[in-house]
């Protein structure tokens, strides 16, 4: 209840004192500040997921000042010649407003992507979303395979058929790429597993169904206990490490990455920045009010 208050004020406390809570979570406000932290990351060996902040759009206008940002984040990637991927969130290119309409636009962005060989994530939103992400994220791979991939959310009871309706489609191809985590979304019981430990245990299910059926899985967890339960996995199935790769948020879990990178697994951070911010914060926060303990430890922390 504290936390959710805590929230509740933030929304309205002025934009450079919410940004104290938020800038270690988010790369910065402007492009040259996301390819900076991308290239340190880089010099860590640490590979990079990039994803400009924005997204339930409303208005059909801002659709294609996204699509241009994306273009100019791609190419100013490449140019900086960063190991970076990048990640697109369907509402942003408005999929609640007209899906064809944002069909074209990913696949603008995709295009683009695929002719300088560079990934991009189609990623998983509310569960109004998740039919037609999926639907787009297969349209998608079958003109530019090796060039985009998907994310599912363990909490979600429907992620284990998804993963098996996404296995048939593939028909043996080894094209499914699936960013696998947790989920954030505040999904009615009837949809999503609530209890922690049901959650972590259908997180492994999903995981070993992943390695057992030649899905590339990208392990995005911050949790100890099932970063252990994956190498345990790893090790069962003999799998080698360009079959998968680890990820996480950045500014989150530093030493747990380290460990990870340590071990010689690929590891990538997730980048948000974005003049979005304030809005990215403030949803996430009231999604996850929990986090607003670990914000504010960090915040007197690590100054």
């Amino acid at each position: 209840m504290i936390n959710r208050l805590i929230v509740w004020i933030l929304q309205y406390l002025p934009k450079d004192f919410v940004w104290i809570f938020s800038k270690r979570y988010i790369a910065g406000k402007e492009l040259s500040h996301a390819l900076n932290i991308t290239k340190k990351l880089n010099s860590q060996g640490i590979k990079a997921t990039m994803d400009l902040l924005g997204e339930f759009l409303t208005r059909a206008e801002k659709v294609e000042y996204y699509k241009k940002e994306y273009i100019r984040l791609i190419e100013a990637s490449v140019a900086g010649k960063l190991d970076n991927s990048f990640s697109v969130k369907p509402t942003m290119f408005g999929l609640l407003l007209n899906e064809e309409m944002c069909y074209n636009n990913v696949r603008e962005i995709v295009a683009k992507a695929a002719t300088l060989s560079r990934f991009v994530r189609i990623d998983m939103e509310d569960t109004q979303c998740t039919d037609m992400e999926i639907a787009l994220f297969k349209r998608l791979l079958n003109e530019f395979p090796n060039y985009v991939g998907l994310v599912v959310q363990a909490y979600l009871k429907r992620t284990l058929n998804d993963l098996n309706d996404l296995a048939a489609f593939d028909n043996g191809r080894g094209l499914i790429n699936i960013r696998l985590c947790k989920g954030i979304y505040n999904e009615p019981a009837q949809k999503a597993f609530k209890d922690k430990e049901e959650i972590n245990k259908n997180y492994l299910i999903d995981l070993e169904f992943m390695f057992r059926n030649n899905i590339y899985p990208a392990i995005a967890t911050h949790d100890k206990k099932l970063v252990r339960e994956a190498y345990n996995l790893i090790k069962n199935y003999n799998i080698t490490p360009d079959k998968f790769e680890f990820q996480m948020l950045y500014g989150v879990t530093p030493e747990l990455r380290k460990s990870i990178v340590d071990k010689g697994y690929n590891m990538r951070v997730y980048v948000p920045y974005g003049k979005d911010w304030f809005n990215y914060s403030t949803r996430r926060l009231k999604e996850n009010p929990r986090m607003i303990t670990h914000m504010i430890k960090a915040l007197f922390v690590r100054g």
